[in-house]
C-alpha cells in the first residue's frame, strides 16, 4: 500500500519504531520509539556505541525486521503492511547493500557476482551489458572482470560488492561499516566513489563508527540506547 506522508514523500520514513527482542533472559529494547525520515538523495550517516541499536535501525531500512509497533515507510510503502514475499520484493528491487566483510561468493568470478542479483531479479541468465557497465562505473577494470574475490585486493573487493549492491538500480544504498577492513588510503578512494554516487542522486544510508567517514555524509544521526539523539 503507498502511502504519501504530508506531500514530501520521503524515501524512508520512521514514526515512533519501536523494536524489541525477546530472549530467554528478558525482553531487550533495541530501538526505543524512533522518528526520523530521509529524503531522496540524501546522504546519511548512523553513528553511535556498539549495541546502540545502529544495526537494528539498518536492518529495519533494509527490510530484514520489522518494527514490534510504529509505523516504517519504504519507498513510500508502510512495510507493516506487505507480505514476506512483498518485502522479498522490495529488498531485491529497491535497496542496495554493502557490507563490511564484502559478502561476495568466493567461487564466483567478479563478473558472476555483480550479475547475481539481475539473475534472480530477471530470472535469465542473459543479463546484458548491465553488469560491465556498472563495473566500469565503480572504476573496476575489465582485465578483473573473470578474476575470483581471493585474486583481488581488499578494496577492489569493495568495489564489486558496490557494484553488485546497484546492478539492479535501488532506490536506497545501505552501506554497513563499508571502510571497516579497508587501510585509511583505499577507505578515502571508496567513499569518494559513494559520495559522487550521492552526487548523481542516490540515497545513501551508512553505519560508521569512524568520524572521518562520517563526514562524507550530508547529516548524521547519533543513536544511543535506541533513541535518536
Amino acid at each position: 500500500m503507498s502511502q504519501d506522508l504530508a506531500g514530501t514523500k520521503p524515501v524512508i520514513q520512521f514514526k515512533d519504531v519501536t523494536k524489541v527482542y525477546s530472549l530467554p533472559a528478558g525482553d531487550v529494547i533495541a530501538l526505543n520509539h524512533v522518528t526520523f525520515s530521509v529524503e531522496p538523495g540524501e546522504f546519511v550517516a548512523i553513528m553511535g556505541p556498539s549495541g546502540s541499536g545502529k544495526s537494528t535501525l539498518l536492518n529495519l531500512i533494509g527490510c530484514l525486521d520489522v518494527p514490534t509497533s510504529g509505523d516504517l515507510w519504504i519507498s513510500g510503502t508502510r512495510i507493516g503492511d506487505m507480505s514476506d514475499y512483498d518485502l522479498t520484493l522490495l529488498r531485491r528491487d529497491s535497496i542496495g547493500f554493502v557490507f563490511q566483510q564484502f559478502n561476495l561468493i568466493p567461487l564466483f568470478t567478479v563478473l558472476e557476482n555483480v550479475q547475481l542479483p539481475l539473475t534472480l531479479k530477471t530470472q535469465s541468465s542473459v543479463a546484458g551489458d548491465r553488469p560491465k557497465d556498472v563495473l566500469m562505473s565503480v572504476g573496476l577494470e575489465p582485465a578483473l572482470y573473470t578474476h575470483t574475490p581471493s585474486e583481488l585486493s581488499g578494496g577492489q573487493q569493495q568495489r564489486v560488492a558496490i557494484a553488485r549492491a546497484l546492478v539492479n538500480d535501488p532506490e536506497i544504498l545501505l552501506c554497513d561499516e563499508p571502510t571497516g577492513n579497508l587501510d585509511r588510503k583505499t577507505g578515502t578512494g571508496i567513499m569518494e566513489l559513494l559520495a559522487g554516487m550521492n552526487r548523481n542522486g542516490k540515497t545513501i544510508i551508512m553505519v560508521t563508527h569512524d568520524p572521518k567517514t562520517a563526514e562524507y555524509a550530508k547529516r548524521i544521526i547519533i543513536i544511543e540506547d535506541g533513541r535518536i539523539q
